[in-house]
C-alpha cells in the first residue's frame, strides 16, 4: 500500500471524540497521506465548529449545513445563518443535507423541506452540495430530477452522494444528474459484497472516497473510533475491487475531489 495523497471527503473532525486528541489525530491522517479533510457541519453549532477547525488547520476545509435528523424544527432563519456561516472562505460546500427515512428522526415532510431549502442555498452560494441518503432514494430522486428540469441552463447538480450503497439503476440516475459518488470503510465490511459490481461501474472521473470519521471504521477498526489517517484502507480496498493500482485510485480521487470542490494541490 502506498503513500500517495488521498483527501478525505467527509469528516466530522469537530466531535468531542476527538477533543482529546484531535492534534495528534490530524498528525497520524498526513503521515498516512491524507492531505486534504472536509469536515462537515451537521447543524447550526457544528457548522460553525467545522468552519473554526478550517481556520486552525490549513489542510482542512468545511462544510456547512442541518443534518435531516436536526431539521424538525428548521425555519429560513437557520438557512439564513448557515449562509452567513458559509461566506467564509474556507467552505467549500454545502452540506450534510439530505433525507433519512431509515431512523425518521425528523418527519419526513419537515426533512423534504430542509432538503429543499439546502439545495437552494447551495445554488445561491455556487457551492457544491454533501448528500445523505438513507432508505430514501425514490424520494431523493424525485426531488432532484424535478429540480433538474428546472434548471434552464445548467441541468445538473455539482455534489456528491456520500457514503452510497445503493444499486446500479440508482448510482446511474444520480451519475446522470451530475453527481459525484463518495464511498467509504464499509466498502470492505463482509455483507458488502454485492455492491462490487455497482463500485466497479462508477467512472473513475466521478469517484470520492471519505471516512465518515468517527463513524463507519474499516474492517480492520470496528468497534473502534474512526479517523482520517484509515482513509488508506478504504483507497486500498477501492483500488482491489476495481482490479486498479492504489497508486492511480489515491490519484484519480485526489484529482475528482480538487476539481469538485476548489481544493487546489498548493492548498494542503
Amino acid at each position: 500500500m502506498g503513500n500517495a495523497p488521498i483527501i478525505d471527503t467527509h469528516a466530522h473532525l469537530d466531535m468531542s471524540v476527538y477533543d482529546q486528541d484531535r492534534d495528534d489525530m490530524l498528525a497520524r491522517a498526513a503521515a498516512a497521506g491524507v492531505v486534504n479533510i472536509i469536515t462537515v457541519g451537521i447543524d447550526l453549532e457544528s457548522s460553525k465548529r467545522a468552519v473554526a477547525l478550517s481556520e486552525c488547520y490549513p489542510n482542512v476545509y468545511a462544510a456547512v449545513g442541518i443534518h435531516p435528523h436536526d431539521v424538525n424544527a428548521i425555519t429560513m432563519n437557520d438557512i439564513d445563518a448557515i449562509e452567513k456561516i458559509g461566506m467564509n472562505p474556507r467552505v467549500v460546500a454545502v452540506g450534510e443535507t439530505g433525507l433519512d427515512f431509515y431512523r425518521d428522526l425528523s418527519p419526513r415532510d419537515r426533512q423534504i423541506i430542509a432538503f429543499g431549502w439546502h439545495l437552494d442555498l447551495a445554488d445561491e452560494m455556487g457551492l457544491p452540495v454533501i448528500i445523505h441518503c438513507r432508505e430514501a432514494a425514490n424520494e431523493l430522486l424525485q426531488i432532484l430530477r424535478e429540480r433538474v428540469v428546472e434548471r434552464p441552463g445548467i441541468g445538473q447538480y455539482r455534489g456528491v452522494i456520500h457514503c452510497f450503497n445503493g444499486d446500479a439503476a440508482t448510482v446511474q440516475a444520480y451519475l446522470d444528474m451530475g453527481f459525484h459518488i463518495s464511498l467509504g470503510g464499509y466498502i470492505g465490511y463482509p455483507k458488502s459484497t454485492a455492491l462490487y459490481e455497482v463500485i466497479k461501474g462508477i467512472p473513475r472521473d466521478r469517484m470520492l472516497t471519505e471516512t465518515d470519521c468517527p463513524f463507519l471504521p474499516p474492517q480492520d477498526y470496528r468497534g473502534k473510533r474512526n479517523e482520517p489517517a484509515y482513509l488508506r484502507l478504504t483507497v486500498k480496498k477501492l483500488a482491489e475491487i476495481r482490479k486498479e493500482t492504489y497508486e492511480d485510485v489515491a490519484r484519480v480521487t485526489t484529482e475528482n475531489a480538487r476539481r469538485l470542490f476548489g481544493i487546489t494541490a498548493n492548498n494542503q
